[in-house]
């Protein structure tokens, strides 16, 4: 059997991290067992929000590297089919008429049961299941029709999606059964929770892949996270690459329990997948995500600062914090002017300007002010970069050049005593 799935999100909103959670898991899925993995928008119009949204949901997954087979396709295309098919239903006595809409026949005895490739087996007594309507007044399908139909159309195999639609499971295989249809194999993934214990969703916590790009996250690191989240290859096993991923996901290594979204882990995760990026990848993420914030400061200057802020941030979008001093002038924060006029006259003779001998001088600097080197730099530091916390001081005034660095410790300098 040749592997196909699904994502089908609802465009009524920006596609949060949950949902790109499940549709990774189908994706890996697919790509593991060779098959295919469709993206369908379950839209019911075609309104300016849900053109926004589905772009969206299409440039999350492009960004993500979740690539799909075939085109999108769109519930709202398949409509005329599925209506067609509800009045079928209708004619054989399987469905009826109520105050214009057409509602399905549950079976009222037994259990309707599966089994769930997360879950295990599951059962629910007919006699809860009430009767569904399958078609509205309007004339429009509703989810527990469309959404079925629309598997059998696509031929899919497994509908791997989250535990909320379990109650939602017994309607549409017992409509499946009247359709004459062979059933898909279905499994709910655990859902994704905050800290607080509380399913992520759209009002409660959940923020988008977008805002994840623009907190400077890459790519490659959100997925590896996203991967673990209910789902594991082994106890010990955390960092892995997409063909990894790929290679080793299968479904009996989900878990049925809930995972908590853990933004301390996946800083930590991000981190090392920047630090292990070749200087040159790192530079080319760096600067692309610049332009994405509107931040336009030079290529070849934020190339330059590779070397200082590649072991030290976790994120991109802790870099402008950090360089911000290399590309705009300062504030000296209340460093001591006494300090400065000493490091500036330390400073002045140095040639070349390279940061070997800028930390030479300044270390003989601490010793004749009788100062641990901690604390005679500080007040430099204050005066170059504006901050307590910067980059490697020695490479940081190397880079900033000569003339920039003394003039703003001269600036420090005859600035008041605080």
């Amino acid at each position: 059997m040749s592997v196909r799935v699904r994502m089908a999100p609802s465009p009524t909103g920006l596609l949060h991290i949950g949902n790109v959670r499940t549709a990774l898991f189908n994706w890996l899925f697919a790509r593991h067992e060779g098959g295919e993995f469709l993206l369908r928008i379950e839209n019911t119009d075609t309104n300016r929000e849900v053109e926004a949204a589905t772009e969206q949901i299409q440039e999350s997954l492009r960004w993500l590297g979740l690539d799909w087979d075939g085109p999108v396709t769109f519930q709202l295309d398949s409509l005329e089919a599925a209506k067609k098919l509800a009045h079928q239903l209708l004619d054989e006595g399987k469905a009826y008429e109520d105050d214009g809409a057409i509602r399905f026949r549950m079976p009222d005895k037994g259990v309707t049961a599966w089994d769930d490739v997360v879950l295990g087996k599951i059962e629910f007594p007919n006699k809860e299941l009430e009767d569904t309507v399958i078609l509205r007044s309007d004339g429009r399908p509703t989810y527990n029709f469309a959404s079925p139909v629309e598997d059998v159309q696509d031929r899919i195999t497994h509908v791997l999606r989250g535990p909320d639609h379990v109650a939602n499971t017994p309607k549409q295989i017992n409509i499946l059964k009247a359709l004459g249809a062979e059933l898909p194999i279905y499994g709910h993934v655990p859902n994704v929770n905050g800290d607080d214990g509380k399913k992520l969703s759209k009002r409660h916590g959940a923020v988008t892949s977008d805002e994840f790009r623009r907190d400077g996250y890459l790519p490659a690191a959100l997925v590896n996270y996203l991967a673990l989240l209910g789902w594991s290859y082994d106890d010990k096993t955390t960092i892995m690459s997409r063909h990894e991923l790929v290679e080793r996901f299968t479904l009996d290594r989900i878990g049925a329990s809930p995972a908590t979204f853990d933004y301390k882990k996946l800083d930590w995760m991000n981190g090392v997948y920047l630090r292990n990026l070749q200087p040159d990848e790192y530079a080319l993420d760096l600067i692309r995500w610049l332009r994405e914030q509107g931040i336009e400061w030079p290529d070849e200057r934020v190339r330059a600062t590779v070397p200082l802020v590649q072991e030290k941030i976790e994120k991109l979008s802790q870099y402008p914090d950090y360089a911000r001093f290399l590309f705009e002038p300062v504030s000296p924060n209340g460093a001591d002017p006494d300090v400065c006029r000493a490091a500036l006259a330390a400073l002045q003779p140095i040639e070349p300007w390279e940061a070997s001998r800028i930390e030479d001088a300044l270390r003989e600097l601490a010793d004749r002010l009788g100062q641990k080197p901690r604390q005679a730099f500080e007040p430099i530091r204050l005066a170059v970069t504006g901050s307590k916390i910067s980059p490697g001081l020695f490479e940081s005034l190397e880079l900033l050049g000569k003339a920039e660095s003394l003039k703003r410790l001269n600036a420090a300098a005859a600035a008041p005593a605080a």
